[in-house]
């Protein structure tokens, strides 16, 4: 089975990519092939060096911990442009997507979440 969740949100403030990343990890682990699109503020979510408290989630782990379960990770390219960071270090195995690849996934998917 392959669940593709694309998510919109910024990686903190809400816990919304927090809860999309828990249950790409738990699908990971179920032998799921999982396929995340990180769309709009979510572009964030992706970018390496985060310094988050302790004690408090860090996105950039939960992401590297979706890749090394074998999770294909796509930053939406327009997404990142206009937020000034297409050209920033990303986490390893995230990559610039565009529409028609995540129209492909969204076709190729047998289950979609969005966040």
């Amino acid at each position: 089975m392959t669940a593709l969740i694309i998510i919109n949100d910024a990686p903190y403030g809400t816990e919304k990519a927090y809860n999309a990343l828990r249950i790409a990890n738990q699908l990971g682990k179920d032998d799921v092939d999982v396929r995340i699109f990180l769309m709009a503020d979510a572009a964030t979510c992706a970018l390496a060096g985060q310094d988050t408290p302790d004690g408090y989630y860090n996105i950039e782990r939960m992401l590297k911990l979706s890749v090394a379960k074998g999770a294909k990770v796509k930053i939406c390219g327009t997404c990142a442009e206009a937020r000034g960071i297409k050209d920033a270090e990303f986490v390893k195995g995230a990559e610039i997507g565009s529409m028609p690849e995540l129209s492909e996934w969204i076709s190729k998917s047998d289950k979609v979440l969005t966040f």
